[in-house]
């Protein structure tokens, strides 16, 4: 350790060993395998925005309390984007007179919120968004919700570990009217959205504070144990009988106590959650947004779509034993090793032919002991370990040894390529056979 103090990172942020960065990119692959088996095309937008973007659509709380805002040498309010979907309602109204409706998009990409940090919480974090505008019908609802279940399957989650909640706004407004909650519904919608975050005791209070009586809240309560409530709905029965026929029913269940916290939805809203419930923040949540294009300049378009950030999806699949095995480990599974200064350059050579064959290959970059070549092999996770000495180069040949089961066998130059392909064919396919 330096005699220097080490800098630690800011709060909130992560750092990205080898480990962790091969998770995240292994998960920005299963995001877009799934996005793509569905149509949708990947678009990305500014990482920082005008705080005017949020100020009239996100909500109080999300542009007061949890945004980085600050101003530019012009004196403007800029913002680390702490959403996407704003940014996305702004990109198709520049655009709207020349894009194919309906369209599919989505995007992987960092975002930023001031939060207190937490387990499944940070102020940085990668996000998911997908989202479908151009339609206002049932079908494009349910397909959104297909999108989210179908990469549960694709990464092993089934519908005993994770369940997508499901709501409908337009018949939370219905209900309350008729209880006689008419007045300030985007508190009530908070009020809604914090029940299962707070004690009983709490939401009472939180709820007498934002103006509903003692009566109101008996009644509010009331509606949201009622889980046959869909029933009534215009949407939802249509979106569940959709579902069942995607055949994704299983990942589904209502609960009238999933509101989402942000002003712009207007219809169907959901929320993902481990069966457990050993995370309390959810897994990811979307919903319907019908007004959010004209909201900033476009003309009038229904939207749906949902966002995923990267810190609870990957702690549970960590809990569930999901993620994959072999993380951390060089994607090179290839050793060429170097016998002394005087064969460097057959070892150069040998390991440059391999990558023209497609095969992804490392030098050791330092003259040691072949023992210690073969225990760094080892531990980076290759499989292979070539030796190039001077009998090797003598009759143009490679050792090749398996580190798998510690077999060896000499093997003409020209024909090197051919057998390292064969077998980390069968290593991979963990069926071990002698070269030949």
């Amino acid at each position: 350790m330096g005699k220097n103090k080490l800098i630690p990172t800011v709060k909130g942020t992560r750092d990205f060993y080898p480990e962790q960065m091969e998770i995240r990119t292994w998960l920005y692959r299963k995001v877009g395998e799934v996005a793509r088996s569905f149509g949708y095309q990947e678009y990305e937008g500014p990482f920082l925005e005008s705080i005017d973007l949020y100020a009239a659509k996100s909500g109080e709380e999300l542009v007061k309390e949890q945004s980085f805002v600050f101003p530019d040498r012009g004196g403007n309010l800029i913002t680390l984007r702490p959403e996407l979907t704003p940014t996305l309602a702004r990109m198709v109204a520049q655009k709207q007179g020349q894009l194919a409706f309906p369209i599919r998009w989505w995007s992987f990409g960092p975002f930023w919120r001031y939060e207190r940090p937490q387990k499944g919480r940070t102020r940085e974090f990668f996000q998911w968004n997908l989202d479908l505008l151009g339609s206002s019908f049932a079908i494009a609802d349910a397909e959104i919700i297909n999108v989210i279940a179908s990469f549960f399957q694709s990464v092993g989650l089934s519908s005993d570990e994770v369940v997508i909640y499901v709501n409908n706004r337009a018949l939370m407004d219905k209900q309350l009217s008729e209880l006689g909650i008419n007045e300030n519904r985007k508190q009530i919608y908070r009020v809604i959205d914090r029940k299962e975050k707070l004690s009983h005791e709490s939401w009472v209070a939180y709820a007498g504070e934002m103006g509903l009586s003692a009566g109101q809240i008996r009644a509010l309560e009331a509606l949201l144990d009622n889980k046959q409530l869909w029933k009534e709905s215009d949407e939802l029965p249509q979106i569940f009988e959709l579902l069942d026929t995607m055949g994704v029913a299983d990942f589904v269940a209502y609960d009238p106590e999933i509101i989402r916290g942000l002003d712009y939805y207007t219809g169907t809203v959901y929320e993902a959650k481990s069966r457990d419930k050993q995370f309390r923040r959810s897994i990811l949540g979307g919903g319907r947004y019908d007004n959010l294009l004209a909201d900033v300049g476009g003309n009038p378009l229904p939207g749906a779509g949902f966002a995923m950030g990267d810190v609870v999806i990957t702690l549970l699949l960590e809990q569930l034993g999901k993620l994959p095995g072999d993380v951390g480990l060089s994607p090179a599974k290839i050793l060429v090793t170097v016998f002394d200064e005087n064969y460097q350059k057959q070892s150069l050579q040998v390991a440059k032919t391999l990558r023209e064959h497609g095969l992804n290959t490392v030098v050791y970059p330092a003259i040691a002991k072949l023992g210690k070549q073969f225990r760094y092999a080892d531990r980076i996770g290759a499989k292979i370990v070539l030796v190039v000495g001077p009998d090797e180069v003598r009759d143009r040949t490679v050792t090749v040894k398996n580190l798998e089961d510690g077999t060896q066998q000499t093997i003409r130059e020209d024909a090197l390529a051919k057998t390292v392909k064969k077998l980390l064919l069968a290593l991979s396919s963990n069926v071990l056979f002698p070269i030949s």
